[in-house]
């Protein structure tokens, strides 16, 4: 395909991504948007919609279809799968004892690893005799104390859910079932994340992904970032409020919690200090390596896109490593790079946060309509008040590996 404008150029790096060996995250989500949950935020509960309003599940033969094609397409010696909804709980365990079993009869060779993200309300004893066997990571959707953690996460009733929670991470535990948590940052978590941080401690979460809630509307609906005349959600965290969050946990990790505790935003904050590649995907230069597939075999761009214009086509027509290199897909892993407004080319930081995740940029910039990202005060300041630690922790490293420091 011809060279339209500068945007379709791409660097070295992104060069060796595409010709070296297919490497890349693919996000199962074989209930849909399917979820026993009402949490107000979900981005996802709508997504319904795009199939005339049902939520069915995928079939055995689509199973199967999707864990064959995934490993064969996947060039490396380990293949990991990321189960996640919806709730993927919903769907029962024989239709995971049949994912493990389809994962055993097509590994070929590679190592077979799982994860899946869950509410934890449908936990048992014999979900964990399933995750052992399966060599699943659990990850546990929980916001905080229940005045928190309730605020957004309610039952279809609209009530609470965290006492249920809970009881679904004992069960873990006494399994010996290893599991990290997922919190949202939200409206109801500002100015209260040392409190946040603690409670997560306290129930013993050693490995915590943070994942800030800014969301635009319209009728009522999420939106896309350049949808004309929507709203900011009620629900999302101010650009403020979530640097404060996130400065004040750092201050109490940084006092005794490192190499204790891991916190996502830090290690990818400190990624970028040293030069590597961040280990979440918000922070990557380009975006592009972790797709969807929906309940009947549908491929999406990312998981914050599923909407038709991003849609890359369906599992069993067409193959994963042609959709995954296609030009639409390489544009739009590019286009986050290269939709950068000036604002953030001229940034300090922006060889650590690269813009963040697209799905945040709304806000405009420069005095037009460019797409800055919706926290980037609260970046800026989280990266101003960790840089003299993150320095420091950048120069012990290189030390230890006799590297030369960085500037």
């Amino acid at each position: 395909m011809a060279i339209e404008n500068h945007k379709d150029i791409f660097t070295l790096s992104d060069a060796e991504r595409l010709v070296g060996p297919l490497a890349f995250n693919l996000m199962i989500k074989p209930a849909g948007s399917l979820c026993n949950l009402g949490c107000s935020y979900c981005y996802y509960l709508d997504k319904a919609e795009i199939y005339k309003g049902k939520e069915p599940v995928m079939s055995m033969e689509m199973l199967e279809t999707v864990v064959r094609k995934y490993i064969e397409a996947c060039e490396v010696p380990h293949v990991t799968f990321n189960w996640h909804g919806g709730e993927p709980l919903v769907l029962g365990k024989d239709f995971f004892r049949k994912a493990m079993e389809f994962e055993r009869k097509y590994a070929d060779g590679k190592a077979i690893h799982n994860t899946i993200q869950t509410n934890g309300i449908l936990l048992d004893k014999e979900w964990t005799d399933i995750f052992r066997e399966g060599n699943f990571l659990v990850g546990i959707s929980i916001d905080g104390p229940a005045e928190i953690h309730d605020r957004y996460r309610k039952d279809r009733k609209g009530g609470p859910t965290l006492e249920k929670v809970l009881r679904g991470i004992s069960i873990l535990q006494r399994a010996g079932v290893e599991f990290n948590t997922m919190t949202t940052i939200n409206k109801a978590s500002e100015g209260k994340g040392v409190q946040v941080y603690e409670f997560l401690k306290s129930i013993g979460s050693h490995y915590m992904q943070f994942m800030p809630v800014v969301e635009h509307i319209k009728d009522g609906k999420i939106v896309p970032p350049g949808t004309v005349e929507a709203e900011v959600a009620p629900w999302s965290v101010s650009d403020i409020g979530f640097g404060k969050f996130m400065c004040d946990i750092f201050d109490t990790w940084i006092r005794g919690d490192v190499g204790k505790y891991f916190v996502g935003h830090f290690d990818a904050a400190l990624a970028g200090w040293c030069g590597a590649q961040p280990g979440t995907c918000a922070y990557a230069e380009t975006c592009g390596g972790n797709a969807v597939v929906e309940h009947n075999g549908d491929v999406y761009m990312c998981d914050h896109f599923v909407y038709p214009e991003f849609r890359l086509g369906n599992i069993r027509e067409n193959s994963l490593k042609e959709m995954l290199n296609s030009m639409e897909m390489i544009r739009f892993g590019l286009n986050k790079r290269n939709s950068l407004p000036s604002k953030c080319l001229k940034c300090q930081w922006v060889r650590i946060c690269n813009g963040e995740c697209p799905k945040h940029r709304f806000t405009a910039a420069d005095g037009r309509l460019e797409g800055l990202n919706a926290l980037c005060r609260g970046y800026e300041m989280f990266f101003n008040h960790t840089a003299p630690y993150m320095q420091k922790m950048r120069d012990i490293i290189f030390t230890a590996q006799k590297q030369p420091p960085r500037p």
